[in-house]
């Protein structure tokens, strides 16, 4: 693996129909902000040949709208990425290493902020890098990292539903 993408999901209804966590879909804004990152991925390059993707509605119709920008990506739905924290993360992450050039993890939070910090930290990111993701892991953002051959990881940069004028 040469590329990681960690996404959260995009923007969610406050409830579901059903009542449960689970099973809430994405908000009006929350459509129109994956749609973005999607084009933006796509504009930057940012393909990925893999998806790992909570088994949440959210984070599926997240990925469903990312996708439409992306082309041909394998996808597993992981029911265990639900809620999952960063250590169950990142096992999963490594299990799909040498699967893919490009993969992208569509979570939710703290979990995806959480593993994102460790990787800058274990990088030895600058502290203005570490500033810059510390704040918080908004709705629909992506963080980039290249990865070397020695598997550390490196900020590539992030991407935003506000990065795109369309």
């Amino acid at each position: 693996m040469h590329r990681l993408i960690l996404m959260r999901h995009a923007k969610a209804e406050r409830g579901s129909p059903s009542g449960r966590d689970r099973d809430r879909p994405l908000s009006p804004r929350g459509e129109a902000d994956a749609l973005r990152v999607g084009r933006i991925l796509a504009d930057r390059g940012l393909k990925p040949d893999r998806a790992l993707v909570s088994s949440a509605e959210r984070t599926l119709q997240t990925w469903e709208l990312v996708h439409e920008s992306l082309g041909d990506v394998e996808v597993r739905q992981v029911d265990a990425l639900y809620e999952a924290d960063a250590a169950t993360l990142r096992t999963h992450v490594e299990d799909e290493a040498d699967l893919a050039g490009c993969l992208i993890l569509v979570g939710h939070n703290p979990g995806i902020h959480q593993l994102a910090v460790e990787l800058l930290m274990e990088g030895a990111a600058a502290p203005s890098v570490l500033d810059r993701l510390a704040a918080g892991f908004p709705t629909g953002q992506a963080v980039v990292f290249s990865v070397d051959v020695a598997g550390r990881y490196a900020l590539e940069g992030l991407v935003r539903p506000e990065d795109s004028d369309t």
